[in-house]
């Protein structure tokens, strides 16, 4: 006999493929809905009619079939009530939009660091930014009321323990086993986020996330997201799963071997993408820091040749990643995003043209190569889409809290 938790859990399965089968394929009606997940009418009915309560669904004009009867209402997500947080904890600086449902910024702030070394600073920075944005959240607008939160995420430059929380190594940043859920939580003790779902994963997956989540009808799956910034990395989604491996490393795509014997890694290995590739890289004997990209940003767009001819070197590498991630995955698309696309045609060009060779002697089609509709907040976005993507799973949930539990 079923207890009462295990209904409880059905029910709330229910409900979350209601809102995500709507996310696929806005304008169904409910008796579509009854069909595509073989509930009965009247249990999608009043699930339907909860979900519309809770700000989750709306419905739009009658469609008109032809059919004598009822006219069919088609749904969609509810733009305009609820919302979701998201924050890039970056190398930088920090970033935090609030979205909603459909992933539309709604407003976005960048956070200077005090001192970027300093672990807790940054992380109490963005913490208090995300609780200035729940209140702006919290006040009536000028379209007339306000909107709730459904749940935060953070986008960390590094491998993360989502189980935990723990942010294991951040190598441009220099952060170790930083435990930022705890510090993040204590942040948001008697605020307005105090209590809520809070989600955390590193850079590239969130951003991979923004585009499967919030760009659906070009999003494709498998779905590889390549950020390009100081070092490399890789989000990388494969039947609706986000991979990321069993402590975290998943992805990390910036230590693959491009180049045997090639220049050494931070990590210690030699040929890395990291070291091929990568923002640091091409910086040369320059100290990483927002003024020295932009100086390399300004070769490049002067055409000094040195710099181009550095870049064009790194945009041949990239090609070659490519094509391994291809090989690899066979994905639909590979999204590329990160501080690395300021250099435009520069880079990828060389990569294009490195993948379009492989795939013309393996007479293939590569898969298609795109740029993130994020732009620089990509991973602040991403990191609001982390949390609807998880909040839309409970199966999901409850396997991180086990998890978490069993850690603890």
């Amino acid at each position: 006999m079923p207890v009462t938790g295990d209904q409880q859990l059905l029910k709330q399965l229910n409900r979350m493929a209601l809102v995500r089968q709507v996310s696929t394929q806005p304008g169904l009606s409910r008796a579509a809905l009854s069909d595509e997940l073989r509930l009965t009418k009247s249990t999608v009915s009043q699930l339907v009619r909860e979900l519309m309560d809770e700000g989750w669904l709306t419905e739009r004009a009658l469609l008109v079939t032809g059919e004598v009867g009822r006219r069919a209402t088609p749904l969609h997500l509810d733009p305009s009530r609820l919302a979701l947080i998201g924050a890039e904890v970056g190398v930088d600086e920090a970033r935090v939009v609030a979205t909603n449902l459909l992933g539309e910024v709604l407003d976005a702030r960048v956070i200077d660091y005090d001192d970027a070394h300093d672990p807790a600073s940054c992380i109490r920075l963005a913490a208090q930014a995300m609780v200035r944005q729940a209140r702006r959240l919290a006040r009536p607008s000028a379209a007339g009321g306000t909107r709730q939160v459904l749940g935060a995420g953070i986008g960390l430059h590094g491998a993360v323990d989502e189980n935990t929380g723990v942010l294991r190594h951040a190598p441009h940043l220099g952060w170790r086993n930083v435990d930022v859920r705890t510090q993040v939580e204590a942040h948001f003790a008697g605020t307005v986020l105090q209590g809520l779902p809070l989600y955390m994963q590193n850079e590239a997956n969130v951003a991979a996330l923004a585009e499967f989540e919030f760009s659906r009808e070009t999003a494709g799956d498998p779905l590889i997201y390549l950020s390009i910034s100081y070092g490399v990395g890789a989000g990388i989604i494969v039947s609706d799963r986000l991979l990321t491996g069993m402590r975290g490393f998943g992805g990390e795509v910036g230590h693959a071997i491009l180049q045997a014997d090639g220049p050494p890694c931070t990590c210690g290995r030699r040929g890395c993408a990291d070291a091929l590739i990568g923002l640091a890289a091409l910086l040369g004997d320059e100290r990483p820091s927002y003024a020295a990209l932009e100086r390399l940003y300004k070769r490049v767009a002067d055409r000094v040749p040195s710099t181009c001819a550095t870049v064009d070197a790194a945009g041949r590498q990239l090609g070659i990643l490519l094509n391994n991630l291809w090989a690899g995955f066979d994905p639909m698309a590979i999204v590329i995003g990160g501080p690395a696309l300021r250099l435009g045609d520069a880079l990828t060009g060389p990569a294009r043209r490195v993948l379009a060779g492989y795939a013309e002697a393996a007479m293939l089609t590569p898969p298609e190569i795109r740029i993130s509709h994020f732009g620089a907040d990509a991973v602040a976005v991403g990191a609001a889409a982390l949390a609807r993507y998880r909040l839309t799973r409970p199966l999901d949930l409850q396997t991180l809290e086990r998890s978490a539990e069993r850690a603890a």
